[in-house]
């Protein structure tokens, strides 16, 4: 999953929130310097990250996109599911996108200390073109996957993976509202279990 799944499945506990969103700038024993709830969220997000990894649905979506995208169509992946996370929105919370997006950014941003160097690099970016919300249109999400794309090491045709979700809308999305209520479950299973307040 994408920056706004793992925001979203944190709840309202914003360290738990915060790690979440950091996770993939934490490296071995550096979680070991952040206070202990930010950690949880930090452990939160590799949980979500193995589920989604490991789970037949997504591995399904992946194998569509791997004939174009090849090493990166887990990514491609990711990106979509943010799609149609953001894009019905409205089934998932009582708060609007815009509302939610807007918390989060100020939740984070509150915090800079606790920022590691990638988040401090791309999160004004991330605020001043509002990539949550934008992320609810396909444009938005065409303009991230060529923003990745230029970024990649290796030839990743990401930057066309706009043109993909188009043309096969229905089949991603029905791989994600299969998918998203089993992640859902799990998470809060896994916050119920190994991380409660």
């Amino acid at each position: 999953m994408n920056y706004l799944a793992h925001l979203f499945l944190s709840g309202d506990d914003e360290d738990l929130r915060l790690g979440n969103f950091i996770a993939d700038g934490v490296r071995g024993a550096q979680i070991l310097l952040y206070p202990a709830r930010v950690q949880e969220g930090i452990r939160l997000h590799r949980l979500i990250d193995s589920f989604t990894d490991s789970h037949p649905v997504v591995t399904h979506t992946k194998e569509r996109l791997r004939p174009k995208f090849r090493k990166y169509a887990g990514v491609v992946a990711d990106v979509f599911y943010d799609h149609f996370l953001a894009s019905d929105f409205h089934l998932y919370s009582q708060v609007s996108l815009q509302h939610f997006a807007a918390e989060a950014y100020a939740q984070i941003q509150a915090k800079p200390d606790l920022l590691p160097e990638r988040v401090q690099h791309f999160l004004p970016y991330m605020v001043t073109h509002n990539w949550l919300v934008s992320y609810a249109q396909i444009s938005g999400i065409s303009k991230a996957l060529r923003g990745l794309s230029s970024r990649a090491t290796f030839e990743s045709g990401m930057e066309k993976a706009g043109e993909e979700l188009e043309l096969n809308y229905p089949f991603y999305r029905q791989d994600f509202e299969q998918f998203f209520p089993e992640l859902q479950a799990y998470v809060a299973q896994q916050i119920e279990l190994r991380i409660k307040n």
